[in-house]
């Protein structure tokens, strides 16, 4: 003991001599004064991918809204209850707060990093880029018109409110420039990116993508501009599902899939398949569905959406859901497929291939994507009822009704293409408070807090309701 001591002093004394104030003593290594940007974009990755699956009735309710589940004991959100809970808020709030923030945070300890090399800092840039029109293009999806250019800054704690349509202009044009970017051979993100571990030219792809997702989106809306973005990235697009974006989740917590959190952890049982999902999948012989829903008594039964149902007498999720390292899906293959079969389909797209080879190739992609096989896909397009060419007299309903089904356990893209294809026919229930929601309606906050500008933006849309289309859904 009277060793160490002995050698602690003079170690003492030698830190004493090199300390200009006693504030140097006050200083928690545990808490860190500056965040790596590789941290920042990790966490704002698992946070957004986190947001878009997650099945939390304050958070996500997506799945109840394209009617896949119905509820047990509570009810509410299928009701499109959206105030006891405040949903709105909780979606504005993860994107805002726990995404960009963190992303715009990530850009500016990269870009002052002077000893970077300059085309790794250029790919890292491009990255967040892309990850940031991907979180602000599912923020004007959900609510329109939104806080956008004076957003994110302390500074500005009333941000006025952006035109959608403009905002999503913007995406585009910084969705290009980042595309444009991207350089293969230098570093990207590195371990910081949870979605590909920094490989450039995958993420490349994953913007290219993105791009083609905005392009279709647009469709209806600006059918030149769409048609002119198909043409650029098309070429450049996922071509298996190995190029999924999507986050790979653990089996311990903090980071396993939220599904496995409310459907296991939590202890609960509130959902159940609804009548309607099952009742189609069965009568199509679908083959996913028994990884989308637990048998019950040897066969799949479907509750009623929006009222109470009996846990024990329906299908339940799947077991596949609750695997707490299922990954958590941003964009897929089978997306980038039925966006092509839809380009092909409504003419003056230049797309190779046709509309049925990419509608079958979309279709085979999600049944491979659940653990499928090719056969199990080959015997399901064969299928009178399935075996249909996309045209363009009936592609929102054949392209529309198979994303509904592919779409599953991405809930917020499902959400949107069916605003986009009306497909398939949702009926809202007895019981509902309002119709389907085609948009939330602005956080509550905003609307105390943010009030002017809040209420120019509500006058700008034609109303701050869910009635309120977003721009480009026009039918």
């Amino acid at each position: 003991m009277k060793k160490s001591l002995l050698l602690i002093l003079p170690a003492l004394g030698l830190v004493t001599s090199c300390v200009e104030t006693l504030d140097d003593y006050n200083v928690d290594p545990k808490r860190p004064t500056a965040v790596p940007a590789s941290s920042l974009v990790a966490s704002a990755e698992r946070s957004l991918t986190r947001t878009v699956v997650s099945p939390n009735v304050n958070l996500n309710i997506f799945r109840l809204i394209s009617q896949y589940w119905a509820e047990t004991t509570y009810f509410d959100e299928s009701i499109y209850d959206l105030v006891t809970r405040n949903i709105p808020t909780g979606y504005w709030n993860a994107y805002y707060r726990d995404v960009l923030r963190d992303l715009k945070e990530a850009k500016s300890v990269i870009n002052s990093d002077n000893a970077l090399n300059a085309a790794v800092k250029k790919n890292q840039l491009a990255s967040i880029e892309v990850l940031e029109v991907y979180a602000w293009a599912n923020l004007v999806d959900a609510f329109g018109n939104i806080p956008y250019s004076q957003s994110l800054d302390f500074n500005t704690s009333q941000p006025k409110y952006d035109d959608a349509k403009t905002i999503y202009a913007d995406l585009i044009t910084r969705l290009d420039g980042a595309i444009g970017n991207f350089d293969a051979s230098a570093e990207g993100l590195g371990s910081g990116d949870l979605l590909y571990g920094g490989d450039v030219s995958h993420f490349a792809k994953f913007a290219n993508s993105l791009k083609l997702r905005l392009a279709m989106t647009i469709a209806d809306d600006d059918p030149a501009k769409s048609r002119t973005m198909v043409q650029q990235a098309a070429g450049k697009v996922f071509t298996s599902n190995e190029d999924n974006a999507e986050l790979a989740f653990l089996g311990a917590n903090p980071n396993t899939n939220p599904l496995y959190e409310d459907l296991v952890q939590s202890g609960r049982n509130d959902f159940v398949g609804t009548s309607f999902f099952i009742n189609r999948l069965q009568t199509l012989n679908d083959p996913r569905l028994g990884s989308y829903f637990k048998a019950k008594n040897g066969a799949y039964v479907g509750g009623v959406y929006g009222t109470s149902n009996n846990y024990a007498s329906f299908s339940a999720p799947s077991e596949e859901l609750e695997d707490p390292t299922l990954p958590g899906v941003l964009l897929s293959y089978a997306q980038v497929e039925f966006w092509l079969s839809e380009a092909a389909a409504r003419g003056g797209y230049t797309v190779a291939g046709t509309a049925k080879s990419h509608y079958d190739a979309a279709v085979t992609a999600s049944i491979q994507e659940w653990g499928g096989t090719t056969a199990d896909a080959t015997a399901y397009l064969a299928q009178p009822t399935v075996d249909v060419v996309p045209t363009s007299a009936n592609y929102k309903q054949v392209i529309g009704e198979q994303t509904w089904i592919a779409l599953y356990n991405q809930p917020v893209d499902s959400w949107r293409e069916w605003r986009r294809y009306d497909y398939p026919q949702l009926a809202k229930p007895a019981g509902a408070l309002t119709n389907i929601p085609k948009r939330f309606f602005y956080p509550i906050v905003e609307q105390n807090l943010n009030t002017t500008n809040y209420n120019a933006a509500a006058s700008a849309i034609g109303g701050d309701n869910v009635d309120t289309k977003i721009f480009w859904d026009k039918f």
